[in-house]
């Protein structure tokens, strides 16, 4: 293992790894969604909830890194566990690989979410490819916890691992299970409220929870998804607009990659 640290633009230090990480197991878990255990000493031991690492193909062409978000730490073992979709040729190549190969990774990369707010009551929210974070988040969040989750169809993948730590909502687009409708349907049909709102998903999810965030007084955070380049914030590939000028580029934009991915919603704008 490599470690590089950089110096931050504030007083905490920015700190990731180079990592030949042991693929320990690797099974789909539904239609083109792939669960990836993964075995790296220190991206495991220093990750916290809502970060990410970047991913990178063996295919040399495929230079850049795929940024994938970090679903389970099981820090005693040394593991991390990867929940991605099948969507081009990159992560193609990563769902054909079994254990005990190996990946090469960077992280822990971005921002978490808060744990240390205080809330007594949070939704934790996910759509689609947004969910695996909610997981080992679920865990780690003190206090009452309501994952709401959203699905196109019936496909309900990692059900059994959001409701051991939470209660478990259900929206499917296709009315298969749950809600029919999406994840703001579910939280009206059901009733439910909360003090707070951690979410991640597409982008017209996060601008309808922002929305409804601002409605009802509640604090918000988004972690928003994005291409990337090189995950640690030195190419500027992935910016999204804020209200504030950002002290690095002196404009309206943060880095959603080292900034990011996980923001407070009245911090930028969708």
């Amino acid at each position: 293992v490599v470690q590089l640290e950089l110096a931050p633009r504030h007083s905490s230090q920015f700190c990731f790894h180079f990592a030949e990480a042991l693929i320990k197991e690797q099974r789909e878990i539904a239609p083109g969604v792939y669960s990836l255990w993964l075995q790296t000493e220190h991206i495991a031991e220093e990750a916290r909830p809502g970060q990410f690492v970047s991913v990178y193909c063996h295919d040399e062409s495929r230079l850049l890194p795929r940024p994938i978000s970090i679903c389970e730490i099981d820090k005693e073992n040394k593991t991390l566990r990867l929940v991605y979709r099948k969507a081009g040729a990159g992560t193609a190549e990563f769902s054909g690989y079994g254990a005990g190969e190996t990946l090469r990774l960077i992280g822990p990369l971005g921002n978490g979410f808060p744990l240390d707010k205080g809330y007594k009551k949070v939704f934790l929210i996910g759509g689609g490819i947004g969910v695996p974070p909610m997981v080992e988040l679920s865990k780690q969040l003190p206090g009452e916890k309501i994952v709401v989750s959203g699905y196109r169809g019936g496909d309900l993948f990692l059900k059994d691992e959001l409701s051991r730590h939470a209660e478990l909502v259900v929206a499917t687009e296709d009315g298969s299970a749950g809600t029919k409708g999406n994840v703001l349907d579910a939280i009206k049909e059901n009733g439910l409220t909360a003090d707070a709102i951690f979410a991640c998903g597409p982008g017209p999810m996060l601008r309808a929870l922002k929305a409804y965030a601002e409605e009802q007084g509640i604090d918000c955070y988004l972690s928003l998804e994005e291409r990337m380049a090189c995950g640690i914030g030195a190419c500027l590939a992935c910016v999204c607009k804020s209200k504030d000028v950002d002290a690095h580029t002196n404009v309206k934009n943060k880095r959603i990659c080292k900034d990011g991915p996980v923001f407070a919603a009245d911090e930028i704008e969708l």
